[in-house]
């Protein structure tokens, strides 16, 4: 857990079901157990309006339990990126009522809610909860290069290979956590690399 003092560190709830017109989940990996948990407190009838769309990862866990919810749409992706379009176009074409619901990595959700704050979707009408992987989406601050699925302290860059200290404080605007060089006055001292974020 992140020290309380760092307050740009996004809080996480749990989901739960709220009255709205639309419910459109957005989830990957272990996020689909939030909303099978979600479920079982949800009234009968609760998914006839609602859409699933999850990325389900490389082994391909949770997407029967999420079916079995039997939502009046369900989508598969292979990655957030693949996803975009289609969020981009059901979030410009919502209506009032709509309640939005992301859940599993840091990643998906920070970038999840980035799109829907461009929509114009209040925040007010989003509920998150973190499940799974502790991996960090990073922005190196010397070349503005994005590294997904970060999970050791220092890391490297994925763009221009400076070794980085990926901070706790996270940027809302970009989705991602902060990494600045850690080495910058003798690029050969290289400090120890641990698994910091699983």
């Amino acid at each position: 857990m992140a020290a309380k003092s760092i307050i740009s560190r996004p809080v996480y709830g749990t989901l739960s079901p709220q009255p709205g017109k639309h419910h459109l989940f957005i989830a990957d990996a272990e996020g689909a157990l939030a909303i099978s948990d979600m479920a079982a407190r949800a009234p009968a009838g609760f998914f006839d309006d609602a859409e699933i769309v999850f990325v389900p990862g490389p082994d391909g866990k949770h997407v029967s339990a999420l079916e079995t919810l039997r939502p009046a749409q369900f989508h598969q992706a292979p990655s957030f990126a693949s996803l975009l379009p289609r969020l981009r176009h059901t979030l410009a074409n919502a209506h009032m009522g709509l309640r939005l619901y992301l859940a599993g990595t840091e990643g998906l959700i920070g970038q999840a809610m980035q799109v829907a704050l461009e929509a114009g979707i209040d925040h007010t009408s989003m509920q998150t909860e973190h499940r799974g992987s502790l991996a960090r989406r990073m922005q190196c601050v010397h070349c503005k290069g994005i590294t997904e699925n970060v999970t050791t302290q220092p890391a490297t860059c994925a763009h221009c290979g400076l070794l980085l200290l990926v901070r706790d404080h996270y940027s809302r605007r970009l989705a991602a956590f902060q990494g600045v060089c850690i080495n910058a006055e003798d690029r050969s001292e290289i400090p120890p690399i641990e698994e910091a974020f699983p």
